[in-house]
């Protein structure tokens, strides 16, 4: 995956889905207790989520394609005096970065894949995921008159995270992202999986 068409997001002001703090839904996990050990933030953008994570004194890595957003990021981190780690990599070859994790988050990325991206992108998940960590995907939903663009159906989220793949769906519930043009959020699932 190229990173320059994500790039060019940032260039003129907020990504459409920078809404400038973490999602409500993993502010909400944080607060639960639902991270643990090293953390993976796969499509960080410019850090909110990771950012908050890394304030729970866990350690954290932040990864996207887009060299911009990784700088904003770094420079919230030095602004705010977390310690977070930010890098360049391509999500579908994350075992790139010889480096495992007990929790991975993906806040916004799978509902980018296409259809014959979502199976290599799970397995690439799995591939830095320790035995039993958990995986916490927010993602559009098709459900609900307030869709976002690439909506995905809960059984797209079943077919890729499935046991052939390294996945098992611990649970898949309805929920909300916020995005500069949504007011009250578009509709969203959010899943959580462990590897197996």
């Amino acid at each position: 995956m190229t990173g320059q068409p994500w790039d060019a997001s940032y260039h003129h002001g907020p990504a459409p889905w920078d809404i400038g703090r973490p999602q409500p839904r993993i502010a909400r996990l944080a607060s639960e207790g639902g991270f643990a050990g090293a953390v993976l933030d796969a499509g960080c953008g410019t850090g909110e989520n990771a950012l908050l994570v890394a304030s729970l004194e866990l350690p954290v890595l932040g990864v996207d394609v887009a060299e911009t957003a990784l700088a904003m990021a770094r420079k919230k981190a030095e602004d705010r005096g977390i310690e977070a780690e930010f890098a360049l990599a391509d999500a579908f070859h994350l075992d790139r970065l010889g480096r495992r994790f007990q929790t991975v988050l993906d806040c916004g990325l799978f509902h980018t894949c296409d259809g014959d991206e979502r199976l290599p992108y799970a397995a690439s998940l799995a591939s830095v995921t320790e035995r039993d960590g958990t995986l916490y995907v927010l993602c559009f939903s098709d459900q609900g008159p307030d869709t976002g663009p690439h909506p995905v159906r809960q059984e797209d989220l079943r077919a890729a995270f499935s046991p052939s793949n390294g996945w098992k769906v611990v649970a898949i519930e309805p929920d909300r992202i916020q995005t500069r043009f949504h007011e009250n959020g578009a509709s969203a699932w959010f899943a959580t999986m462990k590897r197996i």
